[in-house]
């Protein structure tokens, strides 16, 4: 079980969470909806102590290999898809799960040459081939039509434990999550 307990954020004078407690189970899909702002993208971070609370206690992740894919996809652009899920695995691995997302004919093609919808794809295979515990997804329907959506969600099923966050609430029915959160 992953505990945040009392977690304070904030940015300058903007309060995101105060006193804020979850409980997240240790399998399953856990998706995180709420309107533009709330923190959605602040929960991941924190998550992934990519952003350090002010005041709190995060328990429950020691020794979890933990994965993200962003909104943006972060690819380097001058390497091949292949190449770009395959920083953190092997090539095997890679291919696997690129062909899951039907990116069989891109794998060559430089990010840069990449759709957006593409480049989702990668970065969401790129998120499982590290091998996680854990995997935080942010918006990993964006840019994505609804073949490709049930693709991703085929993925996302798999995962130990997903973290998804969306503002879309028919990306709940792909996934029929374990638990929901309202922020």
């Amino acid at each position: 079980m992953i505990e945040l307990k009392q977690l304070t954020v904030r940015f300058g004078e903007k309060v995101i969470f105060h006193d804020f407690n979850l409980t997240l189970p240790d399998h399953g899909i856990v998706t995180v909806m709420g309107e533009s702002g709330i923190g959605k993208t602040t929960l991941l971070r924190v998550l992934s102590h990519t952003l350090r609370p002010q005041k709190g206690v995060i328990a429950g992740l020691e020794g979890r290999r933990v994965s993200v894919a962003y909104q943006e996809p972060r690819l380097l652009e001058w390497k091949s898809a292949l190449d770009n899920v395959a920083l953190v695995s092997d090539r095997e691995t890679a291919r696997r799960l690129l062909c899951a997302l039907s990116m069989q004919e891109a794998m060559a093609q430089p990010a840069s040459e990449l759709s957006g919808g593409q480049k989702q794809r990668v970065s969401l295979a790129r998120a499982f081939a590290f091998g996680n515990d854990v995997v935080l997804l942010d918006e990993p329907f964006a840019g994505l039509d609804e073949e490709n959506k049930r693709g991703a969600a085929e993925l996302i099923r798999t995962a130990r434990l997903a973290v998804v966050v969306t503002h879309d609430p028919s990306d709940l029915e792909l996934l029929s999550p374990n638990k929901k959160i309202n922020l």
